[in-house]
């Protein structure tokens, strides 16, 4: 019973959560068991309390005491329940979208021939989604819903009065579009990565509509018209640049799902052209950073992924944007998963010091801490080989890169990962032991021949 997907789905319940599908679990509409209201009970129990989930003999013996065990009857009391939970997240989460409600609503009094009753919620719906402040490709996808269903009844009811067409074809045709564009985004940015070729249908047709309609007034259209076209003609600036503008100005027009995504979209293009040598989207990306952290865009559930910590401040660093990279490990330091919270504060705090030409706080920052995460030790431990080179302190440095090299050896690191350290160390140590200047250009052709290497211009810079 622990591992199963009922206890796991208990788990994921607020309090309030709780207590509706208590309500839902002992209303008889529902169901009329008396040991589907108690497995529950006893299951919120345990898991409120911190106490271990019983198996099913256990849960058998304290909802059935006078029955002898029978693991049949537990299971339909557990099938039974996971019906009823799962009943009320999609009644909940359905009647939390006002909009499609009411026009639900509206189609079932249409279909009942109620008239009266048809027009208010029918109005309620229009009011309600005239009111929204979103514009992003659902919203036109409702009020086509809408307008839809207004068409339906009116056709019928009033055969002679004008009809709403024109207006159930202009949001058709804005959703679609809308929704092309953002797919067409998607399957660019994951065959980026996955090195999948995707089939893009009608997509041209599409961009070259909106251009020739000048829909691009539209912040739906024009923030993935321009996302897209950015990603396809990097080197035109100008898509980029109305794609910030956008993000900045239409952002309260999109959920913040969407808009969080649409600011990663364009990190990663900042990204691409920093890895193919043109550092001059540094200052838009942290830009970028800034306002997507400052309205909370790259929290999920109040937790900041340790990897956006560690690329921020990679990037404020790049920067030298010492004070405000100081502000920000601190600042989100508590949002950082538990088990990664002190290692991940340590090392970035160790980078600014080392940054700040304060090695030897640095070191103290790097011991302060166990780094079970392989990347980030192999990481802690390169940052400290530099500052044991830094300092002249050959004999420590020996001893370490030496340890070094065994630990990527003896450990199972991914691909590249492993060449990329391997290769520092090797190049790290020749470059002790160069001790000409035909040694050193040796040395800086090869560096700059390998695949992959670990802190590549560090090692440039000290050849």
């Amino acid at each position: 019973m622990q591992d199963s997907r009922l206890i796991a789905l208990l788990r994921t319940l607020t309090r309030t959560e709780q207590r509706e599908l208590r309500k839902v679990a002992a209303s008889p509409f529902f169901i009329q068991r008396q040991d589907v209201p108690a497995l529950l009970d006893l299951l919120l129990g345990c898991i409120n309390d911190g106490l271990p989930i019983p198996d099913k003999a256990g849960a058998h013996r304290q909802l059935y005491p006078d029955l002898p065990f029978d693991d049949h009857r537990v299971r339909m009391a557990m099938s039974f329940l996971m019906k009823i939970a799962e009943q009320y997240l999609v009644h909940t989460a359905f009647f939390s979208d006002e909009v499609k409600a009411k026009t639900k609503l509206a189609e079932v009094y249409r279909q009942r021939g109620l008239a009266k009753h048809f027009d208010r919620a029918m109005r309620e719906a229009q009011d309600v989604q005239a009111a929204k402040p979103l514009r992003n490709a659902e919203f036109f996808t409702d009020d086509y819903y809408v307008q839809m269903e207004q068409y339906r009844f009116t056709s019928i009811a009033a055969r002679t009065a004008p009809q709403n067409l024109q207006a159930i074809n202009d949001n058709l045709d804005m959703a679609y579009f809308a929704q092309k564009l953002k797919q067409a985004c998607l399957l660019l940015s994951h065959q980026a990565v996955y090195k999948t070729d995707y089939h893009f249908g009608m997509l041209d047709e599409v961009l070259r509509y909106v251009e020739a309609q000048q829909l691009l007034g539209i912040p739906a259209i024009a923030v993935y018209y321009n996302c897209y076209r950015a990603l396809t003609e990097p080197e035109q600036s100008d898509h980029f640049h109305q794609l910030k503008r956008l993000l900045v100005e239409e952002q309260s027009k999109f959920p913040q799902h969407e808009i969080a995504d649409l600011y990663l979209l364009a990190i990663n293009y900042c990204i691409r052209h920093y890895n193919q040598g043109n550092p001059a989207y540094l200052p838009d990306e942290f830009e970028l950073y800034q306002e997507g952290l400052k309205r909370s865009y790259f929290l999920n559930n109040g937790t900041l992924s340790r990897f956006t910590y560690r690329n921020v401040v990679t990037l404020g660093l790049k920067l030298q944007a010492f004070d405000w990279v100081e502000n920000f490990v601190n600042e989100f330091k508590g949002n950082l998963e538990p088990k990664h919270r002190q290692p991940m504060y340590s090392f970035n705090m160790a980078r600014l010091a080392y940054e700040r030409r304060q090695p030897g706080m640095a070191l103290q920052l790097l011991q302060k801490s166990e780094y079970s995460d392989l990347l980030l030790n192999l990481a802690a431990k390169t940052l400290m080989l530099k500052i044991f080179y830094e300092n002249g302190d050959y004999d420590t440095l020996d001893s370490h890169l030496s340890a070094m090299q065994k630990f990527i050896r003896r450990k199972k690191i991914m691909g590249y990962h492993r060449e990329n350290y391997l290769n520092f160390a090797v190049f790290l140590k020749r470059l002790i032991e160069a001790n000409d200047k035909v040694a050193l250009d040796v040395l800086r052709e090869e560096i700059r021949g390998a695949g992959g290497v670990a802190e590549r211009e560090w090692l440039l810079g000290e050849v």
